[in-house]
């Protein structure tokens, strides 16, 4: 019997879509047992777990081209997910820690400069009111803190420069260490300015001072007219000094700070 009598059947032609790996591929599907389930992208025969497309697999999911729910989960992509949503809470953290620290004591950024009375390196008893008449920079800082180590040279600078048109830095030392290793820590330092005792009560006054370094830039009139919280750029701070420098002193007998003024030790 010749192949022109008994032809072989004819390969189906179409575009199939494999449901357990999703691709497509054109060609002929291979003769199957009839009731037999296929690849529609290979041909070849898969489990009872498979039924045609538009139909549903064992576990009731659409079979339509594309793999079930887990199946074929692509390594790399999982990956570049995780790394994605990590990148994600972890920008959320920063934006909020950072609106945190812009709002925390907001109220006093162009407020009157809360006095107080705390005792110098030197046993002295100074006010911040003792300095009225003068542009202020109010720094917070502590002997642990690392940012504070990289700032004080610029305070000592800025002390040289502007102290002739009227600046007075004051450190106010916001931590446990002893009065010597404060005392150490400023003359390794060089600092150049009246370095203060901090009381809880006068860090509260300012709103806290959660983030260190901290500076309150005071007016010649005893009022705020900036602020920094953390470290920023020397221009940064130079230009909180000049807004300071740039203010007129109140007039004899006028008083702009609270009216009770923080003593040491409250």
């Amino acid at each position: 019997m010749s192949t022109a009598e008994n032809p072989q059947p004819t390969p189906v032609e179409a575009t199939h879509w494999c449901p357990k790996c999703g691709a497509a591929q054109d060609g002929a599907r291979p003769e199957v047992a009839p009731g037999t389930p296929t690849c529609e992208a290979c041909g070849m025969p898969l489990g009872p777990a498979f039924v045609e497309p538009g139909g549903t697999d064992a576990a009731g999911f659409p079979l339509q081209g594309a793999s079930r729910p887990g199946q074929n989960r692509n390594p790399l992509a999982l990956v570049v997910a995780a790394v994605v949503i990590a990148g994600m809470l972890y920008a959320g953290f920063h934006f909020a820690r950072r609106a945190g620290r812009e709002n925390a004591g907001n109220g006093m950024k162009h407020g009157p400069a809360p006095d107080f009375t705390l005792q110098s390196l030197e046993g002295k008893t100074m006010r911040l009111s003792d300095f009225r008449g003068k542009a202020v920079l109010l720094n917070f800082w502590a002997t642990w803190c690392g940012p504070c180590k990289i700032e004080t040279p610029w305070l000592v600078e800025l002390q040289n420069q502007y102290g002739s048109q009227g600046l007075q830095v004051v450190g106010v030392a916001m931590d446990d260490s002893g009065k010597d290793e404060i005392a150490k820590f400023a003359k390794e330092m060089g600092m150049n300015y009246p370095v203060l005792l901090g009381k809880e009560a006068v860090g509260d006054a300012y709103g806290g001072v959660p983030y260190l370094p901290e500076s309150f830039f005071i007016g010649r009139d005893g009022k705020i007219v900036d602020k920094i919280m953390g470290i920023d750029s020397r221009s940064v701070i130079e230009q909180g000094i000049k807004k300071a420098l740039n203010t007129r002193a109140a007039a004899a007998g006028a008083t702009s700070e609270p009216a009770a003024a923080l003593e040491a030790g409250k």
